[in-house]
């Protein structure tokens, strides 16, 4: 199994979870809490949505370990979905990684950045559109560069801004424990509902649970740059999820503590209106910067492990040749990573936030849980496959992952068939190019 030829495995196990958190921890926790609540207008129903995204994120955790333990190549997802289902399922993930997932995921950031860059400054973001967008893909600009200088800085970089992001959250889950109180805070806030909660709500409110907690396994997209990966990976993945939950859930009794379900659901920018509650204007505008660097900090972890998934993909002649250049000097996938920030200007310039998150969930959860379904093939087909890690609790812990997959996918045609229809069919027109392109080549061997 080739880890990516001419990469240097450099990554250790603290730059490992620091991408873990890194890439988790994006908009998701300062953006969807109002969307939930008016989804869910219940406290304790808000804080179960929360730990089942939580359970599935850590099931999805656990499971993908033993594959990045047991397959610890460059390209993470794209390579367990090659090994356990073949190459057209592969490429048709690659294809999606380059038409909508990745090039969507990393704009949906990128606005974020951007929109809280501007509050940061005094400035309101919807009165200033273009210059919004703008910034937006200066910042995916500036992310490629560093990770083209070096995957060690670009880990420095996410390891910066998961510090400053993980502690602030932090520090306002103790500040609205101590102080919320005298903010007008309840515990009564946290049994309390402001309406009926439906299962289509609920299964409304898991798809931006979900989209919260992705990045849990994008750490192995960068497996071939992770020393000693059977050891590492399986460590970092668990141990970056686990951390991610427990503040997922204490951020948001955190809210709610200080503001009634009513109020969350009204509220776009919570954790600035915590703040703003507690500490005033200037809490609200520590809030607000520090928003932005966590999602230049995931921005940056993102474009990290993306282009590795197209440098894979060329190696094994499923995609352009180019793509799988490494950097003379810099030891970096340069091209790839040049042309997934290219792709990501493309997308932030012209279409919302709310396109691209959806776009990105609907068009990735399929592949997560083909993924995951992979351990049970290999298992049955490679029984000589070293696996330093096995999934704890199997074959229940993935199973409920990948029932939770299917879920989401159900709730997601049934809530909208006409975009879910059309972002599938996108996945599928993969399907012909690879035949006509790639279905005859055969990969490189060592």
């Amino acid at each position: 199994m080739r880890s990516g030829e001419g990469l240097s495995r450099r990554l250790g196990f603290w730059s490992s979870v620091g991408i873990v958190i890194g890439i988790t921890i994006g908009s998701g926790i300062f953006r969807t809490p109002a969307t939930i609540a008016a989804r869910v207008p219940s406290a304790p129903a808000i804080l179960g949505v929360w730990l089942a995204g939580g359970v599935i994120a850590l099931c999805g955790a656990l499971s993908v370990a033993e594959l990045a333990a047991s397959l610890p190549a460059t390209g993470g997802w794209y390579v367990y979905l090659r090994e356990g289902w073949g190459r057209l399922t592969g490429f048709l993930f690659g294809w999606a990684e380059l038409v909508l997932i990745r090039a969507s995921a990393t704009g949906a950031i990128a606005t974020v950045f951007s929109e809280y860059l501007v509050r940061s400054l005094g400035y309101d973001p919807a009165a200033l559109p273009t210059a919004t967008h703008y910034i937006a893909a200066a910042a995916i600009i500036a992310t490629a560069g560093i990770n083209i200088r070096g995957v060690q800085l670009g880990a420095l970089v996410t390891g910066i801004s998961t510090v400053a992001k993980f502690g602030a959250l932090v520090g306002l889950v103790v500040a609205a424990m101590l102080l919320g109180g005298r903010a007008g805070g309840s515990i009564a806030h946290l049994s309390s509902a402001a309406g009926p909660v439906s299962a289509g709500g609920f299964g409304l409110a898991l798809i931006s649970v979900l989209w919260a907690y992705d990045g849990f396994g994008d750490v192995s997209f960068v497996a071939g740059e992770v020393a000693s990966p059977g050891r590492t990976l399986p460590r970092a993945i668990v141990t970056g999820t686990v951390a991610v939950v427990i503040i997922y859930l204490a951020s948001n009794v955190a809210y709610l503590y200080v503001t009634p379900v009513s109020g969350v659901a009204r509220s776009g920018l919570i954790a600035a209106d915590t703040m703003q509650a507690l500490f005033g204007a200037p809490g609200a505008t520590f809030v607000s910067l520090i928003v932005t660097i966590s999602t230049l900090g995931a921005l940056n972890a993102i474009m990290m492990g993306a282009p590795r998934v197209f440098f894979a993909m060329a190696e094994d002649r499923l995609f352009f040749r180019p793509l799988a250049a490494v950097h003379p000097r810099y030891h970096t996938p340069y091209v790839a990573i040049l042309f997934a920030g290219a792709l990501g200007v493309l997308f932030v310039m012209t279409r919302t936030f709310e396109q691209l998150a959806d776009t990105f969930v609907l068009s990735i959860w399929p592949f997560y849980a083909l993924a995951i379904a992979a351990v049970y093939r290999l298992r049955r087909l490679r029984p000589d496959l070293v696996r330093p890690y096995r999934v704890p609790g199997y074959p229940v812990v993935p199973a409920i992952f990948i029932g939770a997959a299917a879920y989401l996918i159900v709730s997601a045609l049934v809530a909208d068939p006409v975009w879910t229809g059309v972002t599938f069919g996108v996945i599928l027109a993969g399907v012909p190019v690879y035949y006509f392109a790639f279905a005859t080549k055969t990969t490189k061997t060592n």
